[in-house]
Order: C-alpha cells, then structure tokens, then sequence
C-alpha cells in the first residue's frame, strides 16, 4: 500500500529544509576543511532529487517513504557533526582529529547504507537528475573507502612541536598554515575559545589543555619572528612591496584578466568576475564570451570555492582582496549623504511615483528604470529607499506606457540577488503575469525577463508557475518579436526544471509550437526549442505529447547536421521517446537513425555520445527480436 500525499510531502519537505541548513553552514577554517567541504558538497547534490519529488505527482511506497526518512535521519547526523567540526579550538579539533575521523567516516557510511536502498530507477524523475543521484552516490562509495583525514605531515609535525622545546619554526610555519592559525588575530580567537572548551569539557581536559596551550604559545611566537612589526598592534595588514606575485591565470577574468573578487559562474560552467560579465549580459549579449556557445540561461552562480582560493593565495602573497560592492558607495567624505545613487533625487522620484498624478507617475517610474540600469549600487539605494512595493503597485497602472517603465524597472532591479525576494514578498509575481498577458509588447517581453530573473531562486519556481505564467509565455513564444520569443523561452525552461510545472507546459499546448521552431531553423529558436523538448521528454505527459507530434525525422537530422549542443539535446529527448516505446524505436530506424547516432556516438559531447549508445543498444536488441520472430 503506497504512502499517503502529504506523508511524502512532509519527508521530503525535511530533507530539502536539512539540506538547505547544510547548503547555509560556514565555510571550516580548520583541519577539517577538506573533508568538511566534500561532505557538504556531496550533500548538496542530492537536492534536485528531493525537489523534483516533492513537486511531482508521484506516490512513493511505505517501503520507499521508510528509506527517505532514514536518509533524513542520516543527513541530520551529517548537520550536527558538521556544525560541531566547524567551531571551538582548532587545536582542540587537531588533538582529536582520529575521532573526528571516525565521525565522518561512520556518517559517511550512513549515507551510503540508505542511498544503496533507494530504488532510482522506479522513482518518477528525469534522466538528469537520475544520473546526477546515481554520482552522488558513487562519489560517496569512494568517499566510504578513503581516508580523507590521512595527513603523515601532520601527526609528524604535531608530534615535533609538543615535545621539542624549540621546534624547528619551518614545522611550526606547517601547522600555522594547516590549522589555519596565520596571524594574531587567528591566535586571538582561538585564545578566546579555550575558556569555553574547558567549560563545555567539564574540566576533564587533562594533558589536553596543556598542550594546547603550549602549542598556541609557540605558534604566537612564530607568527610574531615572522612578522616583528605586528606586535600587539593593530595594524595586521601587511603589504609585500618586495615582490609581485604572478596571478595564475585560473583566478583572472578572462574578460578583464584582472583578478577576480567575486567570481560567479555562467551556464556554459566558465567563470567571470561578476561585474564584467553582468556588463556584458546587460548589453544584450546572449553567448558565453570565452567559448561562444549560447547561454541556456542568464542566471550567475556564485563560484565559493575558487573565491576561497583567491582569498587564499592573496592571503599568502600578502595582496589584500579588494571588497564586494554590497551597498551604496559614499563619493565624499565627512559625513556627506551623497553616493553614487542620490538618495535625495530618489526620495523625491518616490513621492511623484506615489502621487495621484499620472504624468509624475510615468516620469518617475522611466527614472527609476534608467537608474537601476545603470550599475549595480544604483540597485541597492533604490531598493533601500523603498521603491519597489510602488513599483509593484504600479504594474495595475491603466497607462501602458507607466505599467512599462514600471516592470522594466523591476526586472533591472531583480538583478541584485536580495531584491528578488523584496519584489515576491511585495505580492508582484500575479502582477507581472497580469502584464505578461495584457501588456504592451515589449511590457509583456520585460514582464518575461523578470519572471526569469526571480524564477532563478528555486522557491519562486512553484509560486510563478501556479500564477499562470506558463501559457501567457507560450503565447509570447509564439507571437513575440525575436528578443521577446527568447525570453519566453529562457523563462519556460528554467520553470520547466520543476516537475509540476513540465505538466503545465505541456497542457498549456508548448510542443506545437516548439516542433515548429524546430522545422524553421532559419528562425534562430532550434537551441532554445531543444532544450526545452530535452527536460520535458523526461516528464511522462512531455514524452506522450513531444511522440503525438512526430518529432523524429526532424530530431534524426538535428542529430546528423546541428551544433554539439543541439545534437545533445535532439539524442536526449531521442532516448526518451525510444525507450520503452517499439514504435518510436522502429520510426528511428526508419528514419536512418542508426547511421547518424554512430557517428554521434563517437563524434559527440560525453552525453551525447552515451545518449546514442542507449539508443544504438535498444535498435541492436529490436533488430534482434525481429531476426528470432522470423526466423
């Protein structure tokens, strides 16, 4: 007997809250950091299987409901020792490092023991994230038979420094550097943190405390021979005027070739410095610069961990890391209020924007778009100032001309990650749909670049989707200008990656339309058609709908003459169609698809060459059948 609705609703709700608490926890500064982050990593990339399956329509069984909530106590157990690695003495954690070890490796088993149970390949989930599952799993049977924590150096080197009296300080310089204790203000916290070891200890420390204490007197006086000028000052920052280090070439732009302070990643997986890149989107530029394939999407994910890295080697090289521009910028000093944004033009730009008058309120909502255009501090002071709930209000406006400058500028604003939360909690999803449907052309073009934009957070997915969005963007994908049919389709895609909104898609009449592009490849919509069949295909009302439509003669020619990309794409919604289905399978080979998925097979990118294998080994099995039925 399956599980009830709201039973699978509940655990799955768990494990996606356990995850986000992972996902939110510090980054370790502690001999713990490899193993901490790989830990948290893996952790991470179970999310899109718990996400699909709590948004499907799928019931799970008692059986598959009984692993998923001892998945959940597992990851729970993975939280709790993460959080306690990842605080207190360094030291401390050093000393006890063999436990630590077991921990991770019993949590680490714990894990695996449950993904072993989980039955993949009868859960209702698309390809991708099946295979994406089934890595995370392999990643942590390897995880399960390593020692992450083996370090020789180390169990030498802490060894040396308790028993020596003057250790040599190229050993002490190791562990200062291993157990991320560099400068005084390391030394500081961790002095800090001993009262509350011994506290929490109960006073049973023993020869531990001693140690401890005398480790962090040799390592003081290490960082203090090295660095004499620091003394018990202040000024701990030291700049290298002697040298000047060459910056590797993984940590500079390759737009700026500057090095880069806030690295974010695109979809093609190449890395900017976010302001050149945004720079490069905002003039309207849809390809990735460095390898010029088109952008699926234009969402920037943050990239830690070379930004860690960076901060690192900076750190090593004496280079101080210029800051993240996070609020506005003050031009002049004592004490003006003037900033690159002025905050005075804005507060009168939001009494007009709330006035009754419809001229004031045209004017201001147009000035407040070309502000938010403008650099990303303009979008943090308008924000600040309290602009977007009027905005919002004035996506209703009954002039066409002020509902556009007022939904253009919401979609400039939604560029900074924390206003897109400010503009759903101001209640504008209905209304941007509301434009998407009744606006001016290029309001409901703005309106759909906006829904992209918030659609990037995975919580706004649902709620834009259950507001109607999906069939108004198929009609603007149909009857759009070319920018606009772009971001239609940029936003139905990123939607799509939602289970319950693939159905949407499909009943709201997308495949039409779609297959259309397809036979039409002068109209510059085959990339972005594709893409969007290839995550529909893995929903089983896409699969019926994309086959009704007699896709494959088109998807066999794609995968004979397209890009690399296209060829991937038409070989994955190929693979969907055949699989389990004999008359696809044998329209395939009608079509002279064995010939094309060879070369494909050998020719193609690494998916699209095991997408053609599957397909080679279903046509191999039917030709099979057919020679044992007439024989």
């Amino acid at each position: 007997m399956g599980g009830s609705e709201s039973s699978k609703g509940v655990v799955m709700g768990r494990l996606v809250e356990c995850i986000k608490e992972i996902s939110g926890l510090p980054e370790c500064q502690n001999l713990c950091k490899r193993v901490y982050g790989n830990l948290v990593r893996r952790v991470k990339l179970l999310s899109p299987l718990f996400e699909e399956l709590k948004d499907g329509d799928e019931s799970l069984s008692d059986e598959q409901l009984q692993s998923f909530e001892s998945l959940f106590v597992a990851l729970d157990s993975a939280k709790t020792l993460l959080k306690d690695v990842n605080q207190g003495s360094k030291l401390y954690q050093a000393l006890r490092r063999n436990d630590t070890a077991d921990k991770f490796q019993k949590v680490t088993e714990k894990i695996e023991a449950v993904l072993s149970e989980i039955p993949y390949c009868k859960l209702e989930i698309s390809e991708e994230v099946r295979e994406q599952i089934e890595l995370v799993h392999a990643q942590f049977k390897r995880a399960k038979a390593q020692t992450e924590f083996a370090d020789i150096q180390l169990d030498l080197d802490m060894a040396v420094a308790q028993k020596e009296k003057d250790p040599d300080p190229a050993v002490l310089k190791r562990l200062s550097e291993k157990l991320h204790l560099r400068t005084i203000n390391d030394l500081r916290k961790e002095s800090s943190e001993l009262p509350e070891l011994l506290i929490t200890s109960g006073g049973e420390l023993g020869d531990s405390f001693e140690m401890i204490t005398s480790l962090l007197s040799k390592l003081r006086e290490c960082v203090l021979t090295e660095n004499p000028e620091v003394g018990t000052g202040e000024c701990e920052k030291l700049s290298v005027k002697h040298r000047s280090p060459v910056i590797p070439d993984d940590f500079r732009c390759p737009i700026s070739l500057e090095l880069m302070k806030d690295p974010v990643i695109v979809s093609t997986g190449q890395t900017y410095e976010r302001s050149c890149i945004q720079k490069w989107l905002d003039a309207g530029h849809k390809t990735c610069p460095k390898t010029q394939q088109t952008l699926v999407h234009t969402a920037l994910t943050p990239n830690y961990v070379l930004k860690s890295l960076i901060a690192l080697w900076c750190e090593s090289n004496g280079i101080e890391l210029p800051k993240k521009q996070g609020s506005c910028r003050t031009k002049k000093c004592g004490g003006s209020s003037l900033s690159d944004c002025d905050r005075t033009a804005i507060s009168a730009l939001l009494d007009k924007l709330m006035s009754n008058d419809i001229e004031q309120q045209r004017a201001a909502a147009g000035e407040l778009r070309l502000l938010a255009k403008r650099n990303a501090d303009n979008r943090v002071c308008i924000a600040e100032a309290g602009a977007i709930p009027p905005l919002v209000d004035l996506l209703s406006s009954s002039d066409p001309r002020t509902q556009e400058h007022a939904v253009t500028a919401l979609l400039n604003l939604s560029i900074n990650e924390s206003n897109k939360g400010t503009i759903v909690n101001a209640g504008a999803i209905p209304d941007i749909v509301d434009v998407l449907k009744n606006g001016s052309m290029e309001a409901r073009e703005n309106a759909a670049a906006t829904l992209f934009s918030l659609s990037v957070l995975d919580e706004n997915k649902v709620q834009i989707g259950a507001a109607g969005a999906i069939p108004a963007l198929i009609k603007l994908l149909c009857e759009g200008t070319p920018r606009g049919k772009k971001d239609a389709a940029t936003a139905i895609f990123n939607l799509s990656i939602y289970q319950g909104n693939k159905a949407r898609a499909v009943k709201a009449g997308i495949v039409v339309p779609l297959i259309q592009f397809l036979k039409d490849a002068g109209g510059g919509m085959v990339d972005e058609a594709l893409a969007i069949m290839a995550i529909l295909a893995s929903h089983h009302e896409g699969r019926v709908a994309i086959g009704q439509a007699e896709p494959i003669p088109i998807l066999v020619e794609v995968i004979r003459t397209g890009s690399p990309r296209n060829r991937e794409n038409a070989a994955a919604v190929l693979w969907s169609l055949c699989t389990g289905d004999p008359l696809q399978l044998k329209l395939a080979k009608e079509h002279g698809a064995e010939a094309a998925l060879q070369e494909l097979s050998e020719n193609g990118t690494d998916r699209a060459k095991r997408k053609a294998g599957s397909i080679l080994e279903l046509l191999q099995r039917m030709e099979g059948v057919d020679n044992l039925q007439n024989s």
